[in-house]
């Protein structure tokens, strides 16, 4: 699933494309705005909000969400598509750029003044330019008052944006926490110490050509424990254990964790 950073960057390739310029095609391939004509329009500005991204386009706003596997590409007019035509949903393109999403979520046309309506059940953003000490403390303040284990707890946008699976099981592996742990029993110094280290780790992956929380960006060992169940602990040399959190059924993730650096927590 896309994380986000990688949303974080996708947006400001689409905006290096489009910003300032005039609308040519607009063709959105999803009822309810498919009749949507947003030509002739100028694009204000392309920007991330956690895992959604917003087309600024006029007084109009073009909402997507990459969800699993959503991508927006950046062509030349007339170059050959990296993906097949039947998996687009949006196509905006200027004189000189086509963008093209293929297999996006949640994409609807919607007045710029409305936006609250679809991002505002999200908590803060630690890719926004308005992260902050407040922000941090906002989010820990969230996570105080969450009856759920921690790592689905963090999964969830509405307390912080952005984060997906792989960051939350790097996270709390690098902080020794038991993605188990009910995250109000972590304790306020805690859990702004792992916030905040979550917020790093993503800044630090917007410029590196691969992600990586090692430090070590060759194939296979940019992970401590994400996607290396029964592998060794590079720390400890236990064995990565494998089980599913989620708030449901269907929201259940891979949740991968050391069970010596990250011991489960004495009830008390």
């Amino acid at each position: 699933m896309p994380e986000g950073d990688t949303v974080f960057r996708t947006a400001n390739h689409l905006a290096r494309a489009l910003a300032g310029q005039e609308i040519t095609r607009f063709d959105i391939r999803v009822p309810g705005s498919a009749t949507a004509d947003l030509r002739g329009q100028i694009v204000r500005d392309v920007v991330p909000r956690g895992k959604h991204i917003l087309h600024r386009i006029g007084e109009q706003t073009l909402h997507s969400h990459l969800l699993m596997e959503g991508e927006w590409h950046v062509y030349r007019p007339g170059a050959p598509w990296r993906k097949p035509a039947f998996k687009a949903r949006a196509i905006v393109g200027t004189a000189e750029w086509l963008t093209v999403g293929f297999e996006l979520a949640m994409v609807e046309v919607l007045p710029t003044s409305d936006e609250s309506r679809v991002i505002g059940h999200l908590g803060p953003d630690p890719l926004s330019p308005n992260w902050d000490d407040a922000q941090a403390a906002e989010v820990t303040q969230r996570l105080a008052v969450d009856t759920r284990s921690v790592h689905v707890a963090l999964l969830d946008q509405r307390n912080i944006a952005g984060f997906g699976n792989e960051y939350v099981n790097e996270m709390l592996f690098v902080r020794g926490i038991d993605p188990a742990a009910p995250a109000r029993e972590l304790g306020p110094t805690e859990t702004l110490a792992l916030v905040e280290l979550g917020a790093r780790m993503m800044r630090a992956n917007l410029n590196r050509p691969g992600r990586t929380f090692t430090g070590n960006t060759r194939p296979g060992m940019a992970t401590w424990v994400f996607g290396r169940a029964g592998k060794a602990c590079r720390r400890c040399g236990a064995r990565i254990e494998l089980t599913t959190l989620g708030a449901n059924r269907t929201s259940e993730r891979n949740v991968f964790w050391c069970p010596s650096c990250q011991p489960k927590r004495s009830t008390p």
